[in-house]
């Protein structure tokens, strides 16, 4: 991968991160909507996994999908399957 794109790619990386915060800090109780989200982010990347043993699609756990999922949530999840979709092609 070459060098321009990692920056693009980590700067883009750092805005979704900020607006994350942003939004969570917005809220009444940042921490609780955190907890919140990275639970159900957990709980749809198992929910995935474990339907994949019907439908042959899964996600694999790593440092990635972990962070994706814990900070974005279930949109990190269907964005992660997004992704896999568009790059298996």
């Amino acid at each position: 991968m070459s060098l321009w794109l990692q920056i693009l790619l980590s700067a883009i990386g750092a805005g979704i991160a900020i607006a994350v915060i942003v939004a969570l800090f917005k809220t009444k109780r940042p921490i609780r909507s955190l907890v919140g989200s990275g639970a159900q982010g957990i709980c749809a990347l198992a929910a995935v996994n474990i339907a994949g043993a019907f439908t042959g699609v899964s996600l694999g756990l790593n440092l990635f999908t972990g962070i994706s999922c814990v900070v974005l949530g279930i949109p990190g999840v269907i964005a992660m399957l997004i992704l896999k979709l568009i790059m298996n092609l």
